[in-house]
């Protein structure tokens, strides 16, 4: 795996005009960063989270605007070896990472056991904020990228019947100061797993203990659908993404 100077070379070189230039794109048009935050960088180990730390660090580094920053991962329950694998990533890229240890696998498992990933969801959430709070922190970042916002818009329309989109950021309700902001909003999956394979990062898949990879999710099912559709009328997901934002407001019918 190629180390953290070099990753992060690649980026602004080789990845310019689909990751970096998008990330860029992202951060200014909805104005998610700005001088003075303190911003928690928050780590899964996939690819996504990684990309996204490679990219606020540049940004850290190298922006106009002055922020903290710190990398978190919050563990809610993996094996030692898969967290003791990320912590050896991060070493390799030159990053430092606060990892904070949970039970939310074992009290999903208690509670819910045959439909956990909405509950783990929310507890994981739940830590964040949290955590945030104690690090003073007053901005979570996230890996969501396009393909997320794209399958989270189908998702609402196809399953629930409304129209609802995953926001760029977003002011939480229950912890008063702390936003959630996602600097991938307007990145494809497919340009980070480029990346990914061009700077040598493993993918170790699904470390979930609930569902050990066998519950296909709404998600991946919706992931799946796009793809076929992305093969079949390119740029399709960009569009979609698109249409979030260029909505005709006489064309839309008020019944409430």
């Amino acid at each position: 795996m190629l180390d953290g100077k070099t990753a992060r070379r690649a980026l602004i070189k080789k990845f310019r005009k689909p990751i970096y230039r998008e990330f860029i794109k992202a951060i200014k048009s909805y104005k998610l960063i700005e001088s003075g935050d303190k911003i928690m960088c928050c780590v899964s180990g996939g690819k996504d989270s990684i990309t996204l730390s490679l990219l606020m660090e540049e940004l850290y580094e190298h922006g106009e605007r002055n922020f903290e920053l710190c990398h978190v991962m919050m563990n809610p329950g993996f094996d030692s070896d898969y967290v003791n694998h990320i912590k050896g990533i991060y070493d390799k890229l030159e990053m430092e990472l606060k990892v904070f240890d949970t039970d939310i696998f074992k009290i999903t498992k208690e509670m819910a056991a045959d439909n956990p990933c909405f509950l783990c969801a929310r507890m994981r959430r739940g830590a964040l904020y949290g955590q945030a709070e104690k690090l003073g922190a007053n901005k979570i970042a996230l890996g969501h990228h396009m393909d997320d916002v794209v399958q989270t818009t189908l998702m609402n329309m196809f399953m629930q019947g409304s129209y609802r989109n995953m926001m760029p950021i977003l002011d939480s309700a229950n912890h008063p100061g702390i936003k959630l902001i996602r600097p991938l909003y307007l990145v494809g999956e497919s340009d980070i797993i480029k990346f990914r394979d061009y700077i040598g990062l493993e993918s170790l898949g699904c470390r979930c203990v609930l569902s050990e990879g066998k519950i296909e999710t709404t998600r991946d099912r919706m992931r799946e659908l796009l793809n076929n559709l992305e093969n079949e009328i390119p740029g399709v997901k960009k569009n979609i993404q698109k249409s979030i934002e260029n909505v005709y407001i006489d064309t839309v019918i008020k019944t409430r």
